[in-house]
């Protein structure tokens, strides 16, 4: 049986954007955006603004999915850990989390890209089992 689609979203971003605001900003920027764990995983790999650059992507790509836009969801609550084969998965917390439980999702789906001038994301969140085709209640 598919999975019915909740939400789909897609971003694309300039590492050299990136790169420029972790030079102004520093540590006070990725503490901003990114978790402990991204951090880590990032600064400690040869392409870390493209890494970074890719998990900013991804959390813009998941907010878009679930009908969030910038100033609604807070960045620390989109995670992007890597799974035991390698391949990029998504954790959420707090309102973020209560807001794809809002509307049913059950698992979200990434891919990410990059080179050595944009990164790229999309985000797939499929609905729970026993929940596709219900629609959040609005009040």
């Amino acid at each position: 049986m598919e999975a019915a689609v909740v939400g789909c979203g897609v971003d694309l971003v300039e590492v050299e954007r990136i790169r420029r605001a972790r030079e102004r900003w520093g540590e006070r920027f990725l503490a901003r955006l990114f978790t402990a764990g991204e951090r880590a995983y990032c600064t400690g790999k040869k392409e870390a603004d493209a890494s970074l650059a890719a998990r900013f992507a991804a959390k813009e790509a998941v907010a878009k999915a679930l009908g969030l836009g910038l100033g609604r969801f807070l960045w620390q609550e989109i995670e992007v850990v890597r799974a035991e084969a390698g391949r990029p998965e998504v954790r959420l917390a707090g309102a973020t989390l209560s807001r794809a439980r809002a509307l049913g999702v059950g698992r979200i789906l990434l891919s990410l890209s990059h080179t050595r001038e944009h990164a790229l994301a999309q985000a797939i969140a499929l609905a729970a089992p026993g929940r596709a085709g219900k629609e959040e209640k609005r009040g």
